[in-house]
């Protein structure tokens, strides 16, 4: 005849139905155990893309593990988010996008795929990089002053290209039209590298973009006008801001932020905040991120969610007023 079972205590009884619910990878001491994917939102060769390599041996030494980058482009950040949380529940993918994917995205899309509140965590902020506003080289302007004009003598014939529908640079150009009282065609592209491609090919008349353009400046294959940040780019001193040109509102910095999934343990994310901040702090991590008009700036994970929050209510507004849908 087999015996009873002894009853366990009431707590031992609800530890053991918490780890069973939990999935493995929450239940594993060690993270990470296998190699982290880097999911990030915009094409190769885009800022984002070029950034996450160059932290990417320094992370991959300290965590032990390697880092896979994984360009997921589409849906101004939509797509690689949605990737992170329908494929990434083991915990070892991470979102990179820009912070406009959770401060605006509900704004403009009908129908968001994830919820930034329930579905994914910041664990810390990769950069915070200046956009700078470049014209084709075939473009009769020179200098901001310049631009307003010929745009307000030619109304309805320039266009401008941006890295997606929302994404920082659509707004700075809305933010610009909007202040200089002008007419532009917005151009959706899926990144910044493809509508810097075509300012330089004269497809499209002028851009916001990043310090990836500023080899380009002076090899003479586009103009730079203007930057839309609160102070000069310590990469590009000569280069004015929009405040000392008499535009004040239009300040558009892009940050790029890195996400996990939600579930992932607190002591994980800790770990890689922890270790992506010393990342960002080397002499070297900074001197490339200077080089590519960013800043390499370590954040906690609750210091970039405020960065968020405050973007949310500088962004939202300009949705709203230009009707700006992803639709």
């Amino acid at each position: 005849m087999c015996r009873d079972l002894p009853a366990l205590p009431r707590r031992q009884l609800l530890l053991a139905g918490l780890a069973t619910a939990l999935p493995a990878w929450a239940q594993s001491a060690a993270w990470p155990h296998k190699p982290l994917r880097l999911v990030v939102a915009f094409p190769p060769g885009g800022l984002a893309d070029v950034m996450c390599r160059v932290v990417q041996p320094t992370l991959a030494a300290a965590l032990g593990q390697t880092l896979v980058v994984d360009n997921r482009a589409g849906a101004a950040g939509n797509l690689a988010a949605s990737e992170v949380v329908a494929n990434g529940k083991d915990g070892h993918s991470l979102l990179v996008t820009t912070s406009t994917t959770e401060s605006v995205n509900p704004a403009m899309f009908a129908r968001m795929p994830v919820d930034f509140d329930k579905d994914l965590q910041p664990v810390g902020q990769l950069a915070n990089s200046l956009l700078f506003l470049i014209a084709r080289p075939g473009l009769p302007v020179n200098t901001l002053k310049d631009l307003v004009a010929h745009a307000k003598a030619h109304p309805d014939t320039l266009s401008y290209g941006s890295a997606g529908v929302g994404t920082t640079p659509h707004l700075a150009g809305e933010l610009f039209k909007q202040a200089a009282g002008i007419t532009a065609a917005h151009v959706p592209y899926r990144g910044a590298a493809p509508a810097i491609q075509d300012v330089m090919a004269g497809q499209v008349d002028f851009a916001f973009a990043p310090g990836t353009v500023l080899p380009s400046m002076k090899a003479g294959k586009l103009k730079v006008l203007a930057v839309a940040s609160r102070q000069r780019s310590s990469s590009a001193p000569t280069i004015p801001t929009f405040e000392e040109l008499g535009y004040a509102d239009v300040v558009a910095d892009t940050r790029f932020g890195i996400y996990a999934p939600a579930g992932l343990p607190a002591a994980a994310a800790e770990l890689f905040n922890r270790e992506l901040n010393k990342a960002l702090a080397l002499p070297e991590t900074q001197r490339r991120f200077t080089e590519l008009g960013a800043d390499a700036v370590p954040l906690t994970p609750a210091a970039y969610r405020g960065v968020v929050q405050a973007e949310t209510r500088l962004f939202r507004g300009i949705v709203k007023a230009r009707g700006i849908t992803a639709e």
